[in-house]
């Protein structure tokens, strides 16, 4: 299969669109104009381009992330972390997309998430592997293990 060849007038023009449907990092936006066949000395003129008209911005897409994964996926700060991370975000970056959650919003989504996840291992009869099993789940999207055991052990009591 021909790959389509672009100029950088036009990998730039659909990169705007790449960026103005949906919020990236620099990292997607690299990976994407390496998939389209453009060589380092394009990619170095058209990151700029980006930047300059607001097209690319790492603290509004950290903001951005941060929110979405916690409302709709009801990720904990530390997967959240650890997946903008893997997106090549620094510190500082991470912890400004993390004031998008507040605490009440987040001990509220944790508290129903965990009850929920509880109500569905109804089945489980043996306490300790409903226990795991609710705390595994919790620890998987990212909540912090302090709050997880704490939970396990108030919602399925000894």
């Amino acid at each position: 299969m021909q790959q389509q060849s672009f100029t950088v007038e036009q990998a730039t023009r659909s990169i705007e669109r790449y960026c103005a449907y949906q919020e990236r990092c620099h990292q997607d936006v690299e990976r994407k104009l390496k998939k389209m066949g453009m060589i380092p000395d394009a990619i170095d003129q058209i990151i700029p381009h980006l930047l300059q008209h607001n097209f690319l911005n790492e603290t509004r897409f950290a903001k951005s992330f941060a929110r979405g994964k916690f409302r709709i996926k009801s990720w904990g700060r530390q997967r959240i972390v650890r997946e903008l991370r893997a997106k090549g975000l620094n510190k500082r970056t991470i912890d400004i997309g993390l004031t998008e959650i507040s605490d009440a919003d987040y001990e509220a989504v944790f508290d129903t998430l965990s009850r929920k996840r509880n109500s569905q291992l109804e089945s489980e009869t043996n306490k300790y592997k409903r226990r795991k099993k609710l705390a595994d789940y919790l620890l998987y999207r990212g909540w912090e293990s302090h709050l997880v055991y704490a939970k396990a052990v108030e919602l399925i009591p000894d």
